[in-house]
Order: C-alpha cells, then structure tokens, then sequence
C-alpha cells in the first residue's frame, strides 16, 4: 500500500434549496455550488491526493453524477451512492451500478429519518444483505441515539462491511462522553466496522470549538477500532460552517502524533484503500 493521504469523506453538489432541504439557515456560508475545480483546491490546501466522493441527496440521480465524476477524475478513488434499499426493485439499481468499478458503498440518511428505528426495518433489512453480492460496502449515517440499533443492524448481517460516517456524532458541543463511549466499544467488537474521523467539528460548537474539545473522542476511538479501523474523512463541504480543510487535516494530524509512522499512514489513507478496496 502507498502511504499516499486520502480523505475517505467529502461531497459535491449543485446547490438548491429543494435539492438540499437540511442546510439551514445557519449553514448559509455552504449554500453555493462545491464542484471539482473547489475540490481541487481544497485537497491541494490539506495535502491530500485522493478521495472518497460521498452522497449528499437520496437520488440516483446524483449516484450517477458522482459515477460519471469519478469516471473522469482519477484522483476520485472511491464513491460511495444512494439506492433505495427499501424498493423491492433495489436488486435491479444495484444491477445498473454496481458493475462501476468506483462505485465502492452506499448510504442512506438515516438520522434524518423520522422513524428512529427506520435500519431495523425488514424491507431495508432485505436491502442491505443483497449488498455483498455486489461487493458494496455500507456507511452508516447516524446520531449517538441510533447506536443500540446500530448494533442491533450489524449483527443481522456479520459477513456484510460497515462504515461509521462522523463517530455517530457524538454530543461533543455537550461534552457528554457516555453513553457514546460504551456503545461504540461495543459496536468496534464487531470486525466488520471501521469508523471515519469526520463530521466532528460540525458537532462542538462551530464557532469555538478546541482541538481539546475533540481529542478525548479521537482518543477513545483509538483504543477500541485501532488505526487500522480508522480513517481520516473531512466531510468537505459540510465542515466549512465551522473549520477550514486545512484546520481539520491539522486537527487529526495532532490528535494522532503520538502514533508511529505506519499507524498514521493507515490512518490517513490505508484503512480507506483497504476498506473500500481499490
């Protein structure tokens, strides 16, 4: 493996209010186009030379954008689409896309759904153990409060990969620790997860979070997934309503000196390569 740095979680979109509801009023400063050539620049100011490009709305219709994107631009290793899992038609999307060979994941904006339990339904249920045979990993995008769920998901599909998007944000503007530490120690028994360090910043206090805020988070997750079970993620553009890339890459940086070498290099790019397997 290259020790090349990778940012296993960004977006793109076109902005609309109707295409992109959750950005709210106080997300004003993201509410504008995030298109290659901002992307370029903001892996040339984090020193990053790939990424991991991840859905920001539930349509096929992005999923194909971003396929037809990472067609064209090397540096976009990884995308990780929508499908609507709970069609009993999904077999046939997972059909048309998942011959792509960048297409590596899929997601569903869990949190966002009204019904807490929406994972533990059995038509997406049916939807996610189809996944495997498309050699589709799944990230899963939660609250702390959809942890016990979560587990509850991950253990009715244990041959199935799973990626933890933003430490299941955590309460971190709070300070609250627990229950998110005991829960995540739980879900990382489980070898098929790896969890992304991204979306952290978005959940302390945007305008004057610490890296001392973060750092017991990163810490935590370290001893229970290992470097090898985690992956730096920036979640670029999102992130701008609270750091700029190139705070975020430094935040991790810090967090994580006291690793070895090798231990950084998983980190920032191995796990993400492995994970996703390209």
């Amino acid at each position: 493996m290259s020790a090349e740095r990778i940012d296993a979680h960004h977006h793109l979109w076109r902005y609309t209010p109707e295409d992109y509801p959750w950005m709210l009023d106080s997300m004003e400063s993201i509410r504008r186009n995030f298109l290659i050539p901002e992307l370029k620049r903001a892996m040339q100011e984090g020193g990053i030379e790939g990424v991991v490009t991840v859905q920001a709305r539930q349509s096929t219709a992005e999923t194909e954008w971003l396929l037809d994107l990472a067609s064209r631009h090397e540096f976009m290793r990884a995308v990780v689409g929508w499908v609507p899992l709970t069609d009993p038609t999904v077999a046939s999307h997972l059909e048309k896309y998942a011959d792509h060979p960048k297409l590596k994941a899929v997601r569903h904006v869990l949190h966002d759904e009204p019904d807490d339990f929406y994972m533990l339904r059995k038509d997406f249920n049916n939807g996610i153990g189809l996944l495997k045979q498309f050699g589709l990993r799944y990230d899963i995008l939660i609250f702390e409060r959809h942890l016990p769920q979560t587990i509850e998901l991950v253990d009715r599909h244990p041959s199935q990969v799973f990626i933890i998007d933003h430490i299941a944000k955590p309460r971190i503007k709070d300070g609250l620790i627990s229950p998110w530490r005991e829960q995540m120690q739980e879900l990382a028994r489980r070898g098929n997860v790896s969890c992304k360090l991204s979306g952290m910043v978005t959940e302390a206090n945007w305008k004057n979070w610490t890296e001392a805020d973060l750092k017991p988070y990163i810490d935590i997750l370290l001893e229970c997934f290992g470097p090898r079970r985690l992956m730096f993620g920036s979640d670029w553009p999102v992130s701008l309503v609270a750091c700029t890339y190139e705070e975020w890459v430094n935040v991790v940086d810090h967090a994580i000196s006291g690793l070895s070498t090798s231990e950084q290099e998983w980190v920032f790019g191995n796990t993400a390569k492995n994970v996703y397997d390209w």
